[in-house]
């Protein structure tokens, strides 16, 4: 089972003119490994969702039909797994053993098959932890392993997985891979949305390229596809494998330092760190998953106290809070020097509109409207976001949120940026637009920070690199603290 059929298929969320996705009309037969591509907001993710039953009759608008084996996908649910690019969004228990035998529970699964079927699945993705790990001390690579093996558990019919390695490091994405690949049966069906599309094609043997406006742009083997397609879907933001992207080095040598860190950590999540971030510098945190890179990111952009160590804020950038620490500066304050981009997008939104999430920041700091409006438009022109200044910003995808979230940071004009995955979710022409943006701050004499698993971002605009040491792991799965810099 896990056979597909799409009919004109087409949906637009509720309150939103445009089309999520319109116009597909696709077969997948039972056993097909299929790798969905589009630029950013094409409604790959949005497809997903469908095909999964999970887009209620009064969230939005249908035409069209679908169907998972002859079925509404709603009535399919049971044959259908699917693993989301935010993968917080489906962890639902407090302990990690327990989210993937929560599945099997409710599958009514024999008691004496759910914990051996719990350790098969967790070893399989690689799963670095005992099963009674807390799942809220996990790094977002860790939980994406972890849902991946709460849906695998499952056995499913059709497998759907949104980006499945976004958030994961080289060796990570690779177990990831071959834990999918391992995990299809013969009838097993496959629908993957994945940007690292050469480490993909392994795993498929079809490719499916969605129109942005609507309808199948191509469809056919990936040779096929590329061969025909190959220049045009790349000038379009599909990224075709061989297609190299040019570096931007920066304009002149780094400047002032703006922060610096002496042995900061905040036990166990991160190790004793000493950094210097410098103006007119991209600087990219490198590590394994579980090193503390997110958290290294928060402890610098003063929203958490440190647990060991300092931060230290040069006047250049603290001005008269020099001798404050950043997390105890006034929140306007805060603003106006350092940005912070999360690794999860929603985490950021506060607004009910796009506009209005880019214009909470400036306001906040007393800008005058007209200068607020001139700066608002300004982001959502040079990100690609302008047809969408007022839509709810939790309907947009990926891509589109991951770019409002870099939006709202630059929108205070920040001199120190700090970005937590900021390609994750990118088509390749948005890719090389926020690498322009990154170089354009940094050549103005900004400070960048990014932590990123995505190897192309730093060939293309690291000026230095730094990588993270994952503390080494203690009995009961804690870890312990220790010098955790290489240069």
């Amino acid at each position: 089972m896990g056979g597909v059929r799409l009919r004109g298929f087409g949906w637009r969320h509720a309150g939103r003119r445009a089309w999520a996705v319109r116009g597909v009309d696709l077969r997948v037969e039972r056993g097909e490994r299929v790798l969905l591509l589009g630029g950013s907001g094409a409604g790959k993710s949005t497809l997903l969702a469908a095909l999964a039953g999970l887009l209620p009759e009064d969230s939005g608008e249908q035409e069209g039909t679908i169907e998972v084996d002859g079925r509404p996908p709603h009535a399919a649910r049971e044959q259908v797994g699917i693993v989301f690019q935010d993968p917080q969004t489906q962890l639902v228990m407090a302990r990690c053993g327990d989210d993937v035998a929560f599945g099997l529970e409710n599958r009514a699964v024999p008691a004496e098959e759910i914990w051996p079927r719990v350790n098969e699945t967790l070893a399989r993705v690689g799963f670095p932890y005992h099963r009674d790990r807390p799942t809220a001390a996990l790094s977002g690579g860790e939980q994406q392993r972890l849902a991946l093996a709460g849906v695998l558990a499952l056995r499913p019919g059709l497998l759907l997985l949104d980006e499945p390695t976004a958030n994961l490091d080289p060796g990570g994405a690779a177990l990831i891979r071959s834990a999918v690949a391992d995990a299809l049966d013969d009838d097993t069906t496959l629908v993957l949305v994945e940007h690292r599309v050469a480490e993909a094609l392994p795993l498929v043997d079809r490719v499916v390229v969605l129109e942005p406006g609507g309808g199948v742009r191509a469809d056919g083997t990936p040779e096929a596809v590329f061969g025909a397609y190959g220049t045009a879907l790349a000038d379009e933001g599909v990224w075709v494998p061989g297609r190299t992207v040019s570096p931007r080095r920066a304009a002149a040598p780094a400047g002032d330092v703006l922060l610096t860190t002496e042995r900061l950590g905040l036990p166990p999540r991160l190790a004793d760190t000493d950094l210097e971030v410098r103006a007119g510098e991209a600087l990219a945190v490198l590590g394994r998953n579980g090193a503390g890179k997110s958290t290294l990111a928060l402890l610098l952009g003063g929203l958490l106290r440190p647990g060991t160590g300092r931060v230290t804020a040069r006047p250049e950038l603290a001005g008269a809070d020099a001798r404050t620490p950043p997390h105890r500066w006034p929140a306007p304050a805060l603003a106006r020097r350092i940005g912070s981009v999360f690794q999860d997008p929603e985490h950021q939104f506060v607004t009910g509109t796009v506009f209005d999430e880019l214009a909470l920041g400036p306001r906040r700091t007393g800008a005058a409207e007209a200068a607020v409006r001139d700066r608002v438009d300004e982001l959502l022109h040079r990100l690609r976001l302008a047809g969408l200044a007022g839509a709810n910003p939790y309907t947009l995808s990926g891509g589109e949120a991951r770019r409002l979230s870099v939006a709202t940071a630059l929108a205070t004009a920040p001199r120190l940026l700090i970005c937590d995955e900021p390609t994750f979710g990118q088509d390749r022409r948005t890719w090389r637009e926020l690498v322009e943006l990154f170089a354009d701050l940094r050549d103005g004499g900004h400070g960048l920070v990014a932590v990123t698993h995505d190897a192309e971002f730093v060939a293309a605009l690291a000026d230095r690199t730094v990588t993270l040491d994952r503390p080494p792991a203690t009995p009961d799965g804690t870890a312990e603290t220790a010098a955790g810099v290489r240069r």
